[in-house]
């Protein structure tokens, strides 16, 4: 694994995928054009896409993990989950509203998060790393919106695109690890009052934890850590569900609450 894409290459296709995100238009996969990047070049325009953000101001809201169901990664072929990070213009109150037409084709999924209170450091990281270093738990939904036409991409076109992230909505509930036992930790996803999704924690990876010190371990090949203070989105309980204009979405959470808000 290396960078095979030289910077000025990794800048311009940076600020192609970031352009379509921010003016919302999609873009066929960038691997049909480079298909001999690697995995390492799918991540440096992920990072720079991230400091075209940083440059301009915006905040780094925390990280995120995609693609933790092991079934989904053995029919992409893949032994690691995908990250990204979230910004702070990305969030959408409990409750709130969600500009569908500041997005291309939107689908929500379920997430448990955690707000660390120790930094994480791969490699040789495990669970028992992940659970000393949680400061609580809280539930959240993810807007996921694909830059690329029709939802088809290949993830190393994920990665370079921020693994699709576009709006977040955190509930207000929060929980000590030790109350909860996360494998079990039912979640039940509601569109317009119809129950369209229904599963529980054990879908990322048997637990969610996992994926937290597979992200910390990912980023340690990177040179980069989980600092202590990082909110993070562990992936989708649930699988990603299409949503239209007008569509209300509530969560619920077992012992953590509702999550629910509305595509305006």
């Amino acid at each position: 694994m290396a960078i095979t894409l030289d910077q000025a290459t990794i800048a311009k296709l940076a600020e192609h995928l970031e352009n379509a995100e921010l003016q919302a238009y999609d873009v066929t996969k960038i691997t049909d054009d480079y298909p001999s990047m690697d995995w390492d070049d799918a991540y440096a325009i992920q990072d720079e896409i991230r400091r075209r953000k940083e440059a301009r101001g915006t905040r780094i809201a925390g990280l995120k993990a995609g693609l933790t169901s092991r079934a989904k990664m053995k029919q992409m072929g893949v032994e690691t989950p995908v990250f990204g990070f979230i910004a702070d213009y990305m969030s959408v109150p409990d409750g709130g509203e969600v500009k569908f037409d500041e997005l291309i084709h939107p689908k929500v999924e379920a997430e448990i998060c955690v707000v660390t209170k120790a930094p994480l450091r791969g490699p040789g990281c495990h669970i028992g790393n992940v659970m000393a270093a949680i400061d609580f738990v809280l539930p959240a939904v993810e807007v996921i919106d694909s830059r690329y036409r029709d939802f088809k991409f290949d993830l190393k076109s994920v990665i370079a695109d921020n693994t699709s992230s576009a709006r977040f909505v955190i509930g207000g509930n929060m929980r000590n690890l030790d109350e909860l036992d996360l494998p079990t930790l039912g979640v039940v996803l509601e569109i317009n009052g119809e129950i369209v999704s229904m599963a529980a924690g054990a879908a990322v990876l048997g637990n969610p934890l996992v994926a937290i010190a597979m992200m910390a371990n990912e980023l340690g090949k990177r040179g980069q850590e989980i600092p202590a203070g990082t909110f993070i989105m562990t992936g989708g309980v649930t699988e990603a569900i299409p949503v239209k204009k007008g569509d209300n979405v509530n969560v619920r959470f077992q012992d953590l609450g509702n999550v629910s808000f509305r595509f305006a």
